[in-house]
């Protein structure tokens, strides 16, 4: 449109106002608030009084889309347009590192939502590598994908990769640690006869929803189901019973008691 507007300007002098916005590609009522606020007026008129816009008026127009296409305010374009060659010229300059600015915050948000949208495909944005080294050679990387074709679809999924897509290495790493030393002290206060429902397994219990958490956010009720799952998948269960027989069983019992604790029946527990 610029090419058109600034190739034909010269052949269009005396041009009504309907002509100048079609030619111009702006609206009529634009160019009235143009020429109310002193941005573009036109500076010839008919016989009858009516103002026509001439080819200086027309060019006048292209720089002022030109300099809205940069975003600058009218206050401001109005200035340019009037300033001399080497105020205009600091002020173009000044904008254009603004400019720049703004690509490199946009850029970020274009890398955030890749990797926002690499995390809702993957779970874990690690390597195979590196998900064996923070999280032990227990861990299967193929648990996350397990997980996207179980749970993709629901809101918690989505609370998942948000989180994993601002993590680190260095943030699993903690979070990894901070999970081994829970299941260090669950398997410990099983074998130490710790029973559902006391203050210590209740403790626990908080600990245990905490920890999930740092993935979505879990209410009694759904921690409730998540226990119920140590017990019915296999692959949960020799999870936990890896680190002490019967943890897993043990470990949805002390669950279950703390939601009863905290007004939750697990026999109506239910996801949403």
């Amino acid at each position: 449109m610029a090419g058109e507007l600034n190739g034909r300007a010269g052949a269009c002098d005396g041009l009504t106002i309907g002509q100048a916005a079609s030619l111009s590609g702006v609206s009529v009522r634009t160019l009235h608030h143009w020429d109310a606020i002193g941005l573009v007026r036109p500076g010839e008129r008919t016989p009858s009084g009516y103002r026509l816009y001439s080819s200086v008026d027309i060019a006048r127009i292209h720089r002022v889309l030109i300099y809205r296409e940069l975003g600058l305010p009218l206050a401001h374009i109005s200035g340019l347009l009037d300033a001399a060659v080497l105020d205009a010229t600091t002020s173009l300059r000044e904008q254009r590192a603004q400019l720049l600015e703004r690509i490199e915050r946009l850029q970020g948000m274009v890398d955030a939502v890749d990797r926002m949208v690499e995390a809702t495909t993957r779970g874990i944005l690690l390597s195979a590598e590196e998900q064996a080294a923070i999280f032990g050679g227990t861990w299967d990387p193929s648990w996350a994908a397990g997980a996207r074709e179980r749970w993709g679809h629901t809101p918690q999924w989505t609370q998942y990769a948000e989180h994993a897509a601002a993590r680190s290495a260095e943030d699993w790493q903690h979070i990894a640690h901070a999970v081994s030393v829970l299941h260090e002290d669950l398997a410990a206060a099983k074998r130490a006869g710790v029973g559902p429902g006391s203050e210590e397994a209740n403790a626990l219990a908080e600990r245990h929803r905490a920890s999930i958490a740092a993935y979505f956010h879990c209410t009694h009720a759904m921690h409730v189901c998540l226990g119920r799952t140590y017990v019915d998948d296999p692959g949960f269960t020799a999870y936990y019973d890896t680190m002490e027989p019967g943890l897993a069983r043990w470990l949805s019992e002390i669950i279950d008691a703390n939601a009863r604790s905290h007004g939750v029946d697990p026999l109506t527990a239910s996801w949403t």
